[in-house]
C-alpha cells in the first residue's frame, strides 16, 4: 500500500516527511521503522517507550507492574491510583483523557494500554530517514524518553531540546508554538536540501 500523499497533485515523493505530536512521538516513530520511503521524521515530543510512564509509581520490577496493571481484578492498585487522581488535578486530567484516547473506563486499563506502545526490541534501530526528535526541558509527563529514543536511532539524527526560558520547556512546546514550529522547519529545510 502506498502513502496517500504519493497521490497527492504537486507533491514530490521524494520528499514526504512525517511529524508525531505527543503520543505521535511514538506512534510516527513506530510507523517510520517500518515505512522506508520517508523523506524525514519529526517526533515531538519523541517517546521510546510508553510503558516505563505506566509502571514507574508501581513498586516492585515491571513483570510484577504489568502483571498488576493487566490482572482481572487489582483492587490495590485500583484504590492507589483513584487516590492520585483525587490528590493531582494534572494526574486527573491526563488519566481521564488517556481514557478517553485509549476507549477504555479505568485508570489502570488506560495504564495497562501504554504497555503496547513501544520502540524497544530493535523497533527504533530499524528507522532510516533522517530523524528529529524534540525535547522539551520540563516534560512532566516523558522526561527522558525523546533522549532514549534518540540514543536508540542509528540513522542520522538530531535532537532539539527547546527550553521553559525559550517559553518552550513544557511537553509539546504549547508556550511557544512558532518558535517551535520555526526550529522544526529549519531543520526539516535543511535535512530536504540535503536529501534533494
Amino acid at each position: 500500500m502506498g502513502l496517500i500523499a504519493e497521490t497527492l497533485p504537486d507533491v514530490d515523493n521524494n520528499r514526504i516527511a512525517l511529524l508525531g505530536i505527543s503520543m505521535g512521538g511514538i506512534l510516527a516513530p513506530r510507523a517510520a521503522a517500518f515505512e522506508h520511503r520517508l523523506a524525514a521524521l519529526i517526533a515531538v515530543d519523541g517517546l521510546y517507550d510508553l510503558g516505563q510512564t505506566s509502571v514507574r509509581n508501581i513498586p516492585g520490577t515491571r513483570e510484577e507492574a504489568e502483571r498488576l496493571l493487566r490482572a482481572q481484578s487489582a483492587p490495590e492498585l485500583d484504590a492507589a491510583l483513584e487516590q492520585i487522581m483525587a490528590k493531582d488535578p494534572i494526574a486527573r486530567w491526563a488519566i481521564n483523557h488517556g481514557m478517553y484516547v485509549m476507549g477504555v473506563d479505568t485508570p489502570r486499563a488506560f495504564n495497562a494500554s501504554y504497555l503496547d506502545y513501544t520502540l524497544a526490541g530493535g523497533i527504533a534501530e530499524r528507522i532510516q530517514c533522517p530523524t528529529l526528535v524534540c525535547d522539551a526541558e520540563e516534560d512532566m509527563f516523558f522526561k527522558g524518553q525523546p533522549e532514549q529514543l534518540y540514543d536508540h536511532l542509528t540513522c542520522p539524527k538530531t535532537l532539539m531540546v527547546l527550553t521553559a526560558e525559550e517559553g518552550a520547556g513544557a511537553h509539546c512546546h504549547p508556550g511557544a508554538m512558532r518558535l517551535t514550529q520555526a526550529r522544526i522547519y529549519g531543520w526539516l529545510d535543511d535535512t530536504l536540501k540535503a536529501t534533494a
